[in-house]
């Protein structure tokens, strides 16, 4: 909490008009500094609208096509008999806010037709969407149809229409169910149908606090409490008083995920620092325990320790991003922007194909092929969940991976209480938004960050009467960086800005007005499982550049049905058997054996091995009895005390570990 507190001081002070404005919290939960933006007010730019345009291009857009015996037509959430569970609210939890963000009129009416149905398939008693449960179809999840969990992921797929639209039905909506759930839930708490409900009980609390700042109505903080007591104890949990973050096969990956956010938002009702601070400890232990170099954890639908080999669901990166992002609006403590950036720009984009018709359930650190081989996870779905397809491995990800780049970039700007705006992650983007006194401004980011070490950001107003106005900008600094500098029109602000704080700029703002953020990105070495080395700059994690050979195959016609119709598989013949030497990685060798070449034709998508936008040169040796072993790289002791299965000394080149398919992330490490 100490790094957000010097900011948060500044804010609650003569600032109560403007905060009508956007919906900060009501007493008695934690006042808060900054609130989300309406959805629409933010609109991607250079790579990251691209990526949008490749998911609507891609799954995000077709997913109906592509899966439509799911989410289809027949799919109950719609007035079908069909599907019933989790699988269509997880599409648009990703398809609602990315029509709204591209402002494309075929997606929102696709989405239209599912909001539609949830508005309106509704009950006198406040229920709302389908209660019917219907016999087991294989492939199909029928039953349980009054499940809490599916819920909730409904609920937030309306807070984001309303964000989008306004529609006061929503409000209505959420009021009367949430009054079902207060009614219900002594006799049928969440884990009465299922246990999902239970793991993933700070969802359903996180939109009733969402409503209560909205309505007011105090029978929302009962039910907050109610749902509270019904959840896992993550907080318990995160601070050790129980073993799960040190037991391997302890719980779900994924409801870690979920679960990561609760203790911050019910921290917003207790006010207890226990609560605040419990997600922080459980990074603490996890760095030693299942933790990954790419901010997420070692977790093949079980969690277990961070070997580099073992698979790391992509449900788990995007359910974790927005458990970021929700700690982050609420706190405004810089340490969750950090760790979001962490798996946004490396965990997130190399698990889905560039053209975004394929995804990879399990994805490895070090990952030399992708292919239908026996690996060590916990679960094999004959042997698929690494290559890239749309439905093998388990479905759930196919529908659950839309919603990481459109929530990313509803959070790259935030408004701030006290009549500002703030950029606490940063990506090319525009923002228009209102400011102290009403006024609109425009605010366009132009960067290649997290590639470049420079983020431009320059004022304009859309109405031509206005040519200046008064009101203060946020940014952060990333925690990693040292010397950063701020300009405003080439002069230099706030003096020598402090890693992992945020500066404020207040002043009378002009059209044409440029910020300049400056973050030196230097070469820093990490040590991760076994004490292996990581090699990162910025926020990316540097790995191995693997030639790829990609092929596309048929699953066998007993698989159709269950897997897709097709999948890829992604091989190598670069040789990847390398370690890196710590005589070679002192602070007076690094700049003589990490070399850094940036390019600067690398393209409008970033995000694979043709395009890498910066390539690090770095000086290793050849492990020699390091491996293959069933499509992974073989055990081997990645830290040791001698150099004695050491070969040559070879000049090796890194790229962003989210431009790879195949690579390695995690080095053995040698004296």
């Amino acid at each position: 909490m100490k790094r957000s507190l010097s900011i948060l001081v500044l804010f609650f002070i003569g600032c109560g008009a403007f905060a009508q404005e956007y919906v900060f919290n009501r007493a008695p939960l934690a006042p808060t500094a900054f609130a989300e933006l309406p959805i629409g007010a933010i609109k991607a730019d250079g790579w990251l609208h691209d990526q949008l345009v490749r998911q609507k291009d891609g799954m995000t857009g077709h997913l109906d096509e592509l899966y439509s015996e799911v989410v289809g037509a027949d799919n109950a959430w719609i007035g079908g008999e069909g599907d019933t569970w989790e699988r269509g609210p997880y599409w648009l939890d990703g398809l609602v806010p990315l029509a709204y963000l591209l402002g494309d009129e075929e997606l929102i009416a696709k989405s239209r037709v599912w909001t539609e149905s949830m508005l309106t398939m509704t009950f006198e008693d406040g229920y709302f969407g389908n209660r019917i449960s219907r016999k087991y179809i294989e492939g199909f999840q029928r039953g349980k149809a009054e499940d809490w969990w599916p819920k909730m992921v409904a609920l937030k797929i309306l807070k984001q229409y309303y964000m989008a639209t306004g529609d006061e039905r929503v409000i209505t909506v959420m009021t009367n169910y949430f009054r079902y759930q207060l009614a219900n839930l002594p006799e049928k708490p969440l884990d009465y149908w299922t246990f999902w409900g239970e793991w993933r009980g700070g969802d359903n609390l996180d939109m009733v606090y969402w409503l209560y700042n909205i309505t007011g109505d105090g029978f929302l903080l009962e039910l907050g409490d109610l749902i509270h007591s019904q959840t896992t104890p993550w907080t318990a949990m995160f601070w050790g008083e129980t073993n799960e973050l040190r037991v391997q096969n302890s719980m779900h990956t994924v409801n870690l995920a979920h679960g990561f956010k609760e203790p911050v938002i019910w921290w917003q009702r207790s006010h207890d620092e226990k609560d605040l601070n419990a997600p922080k400890n459980a990074l603490k232990i996890m760095r030693h325990t299942f933790g990954l170099p790419t901010g997420l954890w070692a977790g093949d639908e079980q969690v277990h320790f961070g070997d580099p080999t073992r698979g790391s669901e992509l449900c788990t990166a995007v359910e974790m991003m927005y458990s970021l992002e929700e700690m982050l609006q609420a706190t405004a403590d810089l340490q969750w922007a950090d760790h979001l950036e962490r798996v946004a720009y490396n965990a997130l984009p190399t698990q889905a194909t560039d053209a975004y018709d394929g995804r990879q359930y399990y994805q490895q650190t070090n990952q030399i092929a992708c292919s239908r081989e026996w690996r060590n996870f916990v679960t094999q779905h004959e042997d698929n969940d690494n290559v890239f397809g749309v439905l093998n491995g388990y479905p759930c990800c196919s529908c659950n991976m839309h919603q990481g780049w459109p929530k990313f970039t509803q959070n790259l700007w935030y408004a701030s209480e006290d009549g500002g705006l703030a950029a606490f992650v940063y990506a090319p983007s525009t923002v228009t938004a209102k400011v102290a006194d009403g006024v609109e401004v425009s605010l366009k980011q132009e960067t290649l960050y997290p590639f470049e070490e420079t983020v431009k950001v320059t004022v304009s107003y859309p109405s031509r009467k206005v040519k200046k106005a008064e009101f203060p900008l946020y940014f952060r600094i990333p925690e990693w960086c040292q010397n950063a500098q701020v300009q405003v029109n080439g002069e230099s602000v706030c003096g020598a800005p402090k890693a992992g704080e945020a500066v404020r700029i207040e002043r009378v703002w002009a059209k044409g007005d440029v910020v300049t953020l400056t973050f030196p990105m230097e070469v820093r070495i990490s040590h991760w499982y076994d004490g292996a080395t990581v090699v990162e700059r910025g926020p990316l994690v540097y790995a191995l550049k693997m030639e790829e050979k990609w092929e596309k195959h048929e699953f066998e016609s007993s698989y159709e049905g269950k897997y897709g119709p097709y999948y890829w598989t992604c091989v190598s013949d670069t040789p990847w058997n390398y370690g890196f030497r710590l005589k070679d990685m002192t602070p007076e060798k690094m700049a003589e054996n990490f070399k850094v070449e940036v390019r600067q034709d690398a393209g409008l998508y970033p995000w694979n091995l043709e395009n890498a936008p910066v390539t690090i040169k770095a000086k290793a040796v050849v492990i020699k009895p390091w491996k293959e072993y069933n499509g992974s790289t073989g055990q081997i002791a990645y830290y040791r005390e001698d150099g004695d299965d050491t070969g040559e000394e070879v000049w090796i080149e890194l790229i962003p570990y989210g431009c790879t398919t195949l690579r390695i992330a995690e080095f053995p490490t040698r004296l």
